[in-house]
């Protein structure tokens, strides 16, 4: 088999499977916490759990890739992310499906940077902008398809088949990368040539990794638990300040752990921002929006939750849009209207008697995901056009952090705006706060348009020749 396609499919498939965790298990935690005698606080604990491992696991997932090699850790990972999901489905208590969610989380936290690395080193800038048709599925597809897919699992079936599902598309995508993946050897050469592979940054990983996996937890459990209970008022302050000394310490470091003065070129950058904010809004609506249908009209947690579905249809379209677009317009033209287009449309959500009418939501979360999704595919294709092959893995992790931590930061935001704004479960029969949340993701997504206007106005090139650069950057 092509090595190329390969590592399209082994990608997608790691990739459905982590993008569903994300959200699967949601509307089973009440099930959960009843089969298992728990109050749902502690069921919550499991989808927590999966966050706070996953960002602690980020931090290291460049340097992995670059010491052992993007394939082995790869496959390692997917490996260990599907015998832990089989663990999770054999669960017969909570303590035994939070540790397995843990290592699920560890396994997830390297998969998603290391497998979009294969992905860029396999393909060059010019070809990565086709990439889109598939990345779109399991970043956009699956975690919408996660609600509803767990509803529909849990009330026909079990809890148990949430995980289960993971376990025959892992084992099956594990083979076909033993067999069909070739090891990317560029870094490893280029260390040879400087003489041995660069040290472990200890201080980097001992400041970085607590510093992510308190802000999450923090950010996690601050909406539920409260902003000033003991564990989460802890916790966000302390994360906060191992996150500054962890910045000092890597940019002064000879080999950090998280290269960030790759944030010198100004177009990395602002696509890294970018995926920050934009993350964070469209996290926020697809969190505070179905509160607001269930205050507006009464309906269920699976009819709020495919309410918001169509979102993945548009941004699967906005996929083929940007893919015909990008090289006519450059990212700058394309993806500045967008974002214009993408505040109006969430600040439309909010608009009173918009949530009460069922067709008019499926249209604006179709219009969010294909006018957002064609500004944030854009951009991070642009941003990444001229990151050099070996910093590649450390670029994609970066990337990947900040963008997990800004859809963490923006439910964590909409929870503390409906809160202040006197909206809570108990008061859900008013809309207000809701609406007033869902305007902060349409503020997020607007200053988004900042670091649009720093993009490059023509598209990447294609090298002089075609085939050689790709046949040079991967050895078999």
């Amino acid at each position: 088999m092509n090595p190329r396609i390969a590592v399209v499919i082994v990608y997608t498939a790691a990739m459905c499977m982590n993008g569903l965790d994300s959200t699967i298990v949601n509307p089973a935690l009440l099930t959960i916490a009843r089969d298992f005698g728990e109050p749902v606080s502690a069921a919550n604990t499991v989808e927590v759990a999966f966050l706070v491992a996953l960002a602690v696991a980020l931090p290291v997932a460049g340097w992995l890739g670059d010491r052992f090699g993007t394939k082995k850790v790869f496959l390692g990972s997917l490996a260990v992310f599907t015998a832990a999901s089989a663990v999770c489905g054999l669960a017969q208590d909570l303590p035994t499906l939070v540790l397995a969610r843990v290592v699920q989380g560890i396994a997830g936290g390297l998969l998603t940077p290391v497998g979009m690395t294969l992905l860029f080193r396999a393909f060059p800038p010019h070809e990565r902008m086709k990439l889109s048709k598939v990345l779109i599925v399991p970043t956009a597809l699956m975690p919408a398809l996660g609600p509803p897919l767990g509803g529909f699992l849990t009330e026909h079936f079990s809890w148990h088949w949430l995980f289960f599902v993971n376990v025959p598309i892992g084992a099956a995508a594990v083979l076909l990368g033993v067999v069909g993946l070739r090891e990317e050897k560029e870094k490893e050469e280029a260390a040879d040539a400087e003489g041995g592979a660069a040290p472990f940054d200890v201080p980097g990983f001992l400041l970085a990794t607590p510093a992510l996996g308190l802000l999450t937890y923090a950010l996690g459990f601050g909406p539920s638990h409260g902003w000033t209970s003991p564990s989460v008022a802890v916790a966000g302050p302390l994360g906060l300040v191992l996150l500054v000394a962890g910045c000092v310490h890597l940019l002064r470091a000879k080999n950090p752990l998280l290269e960030l003065r790759l944030l010198a070129d100004k177009v990395f950058a602002s696509a890294t921002v970018l995926a920050l904010v934009t993350s964070a809004g469209l996290m926020g609506v697809l969190f505070a929006f179905p509160l607001l249908y269930q205050a507006a009209l009464g309906a269920s947690a699976l009819d709020a939750g495919l309410s918001v579905f169509p979102e993945a249809l548009g941004l699967m379209l906005a996929s083929q849009v940007a893919d015909r677009l990008m090289p006519k317009l450059g990212p700058r033209l394309l993806a500045v209207p967008a974002l214009v287009l993408a505040t109006a449309v969430f600040a439309a959500l909010a608009v009173p008697g918009v949530a009460e009418n069922a067709w008019a939501v499926r249209a604006l979360m179709f219009c969010v995901g294909l006018v957002l999704g064609t500004a944030v595919l854009t951009v991070q294709i642009a941003g990444f056009a001229d990151v050099p092959p070996p910093a590649m893995g450390q670029a994609m992790g970066l990337f990947t952090i900040v963008r997990t931590l800004g859809g963490a930061l923006g439910i964590a935001a909409t929870a503390a705006v409906m809160t202040a704004a006197g909206g809570g479960h108990e008061q859900a029969a008013d809309p207000g706060p809701y609406r007033t949340a869902i305007l902060v993701t349409a503020g997020l997504v607007a200053l988004g348009m900042l670091f649009a206007l720093r993009m490059p106005r023509h598209a990447p090139a294609p090298p002089p020749f075609d085939d050689e650069p790709q046949e040079q950057a991967v050895a078999a």
